[in-house]
């Protein structure tokens, strides 16, 4: 067993959520999603990845609209 047997990356959260592994990326980058960055790879633990999961709503089409 490894110590990062219950991690998951960007790509693997991202299938999990149904969401880009982009989005994956700013959750980390602004704190929502707890995770920890090894050199230059986001890691999100199991048990924080379950918890996110179970509140976690997408909200589409959140953009912003250009006013020309």
């Amino acid at each position: 067993m490894t110590p990062f047997d219950n991690y998951f990356n960007v790509i693997e959260v991202g299938r999990r959520l149904k969401i880009h592994p982009e989005t994956v990326k700013r959750l980390c980058r602004q704190g929502d999603l707890p995770a920890v960055k090894l050199h230059n790879t986001w890691l999100i633990s199991g048990d924080i990845l379950d918890n996110f999961a179970g509140t976690y709503s997408p909200r589409r089409g959140a953009r912003r609209k250009l006013i020309k």
